[in-house]
């Protein structure tokens, strides 16, 4: 009854991916604040908010992950209590 997970690591093509979009987002965002018409502090102002988005993004990511993980590990230490207390309670069953 034991379960095994199993971890499918992503592919290169995947990391490549990611990594593409994300540098591509971060920088057309960045040169957009640079053109834009406004003074320097509102441009200043605007660049301390895309930093706090792309830090928050990566919290929410890892929280997300984290929770994930943690909820494995939590149903993967009830089933090996239920099945204790069965082998407990039906010692020839196996």
């Amino acid at each position: 009854m034991s379960h095994k997970y199993i971890r499918q690591p992503d592919t290169s093509a995947w990391i490549i991916q990611v990594w593409a979009s994300f540098i591509l987002a971060t920088s057309g965002t960045a040169i957009g604040i640079i053109y834009l018409p406004v003074d320097n502090w509102i441009k200043s102002f605007m660049t301390m908010g895309l930093t706090f988005s792309i830090g928050s993004s990566f919290t929410l990511a890892k929280t997300i992950r984290d929770n994930h993980e943690s909820q494995r590990i939590v149903a993967r230490l009830d089933e090996a209590k239920v099945e204790k207390l069965l082998a407990e309670h039906h010692p020839f069953d196996k």
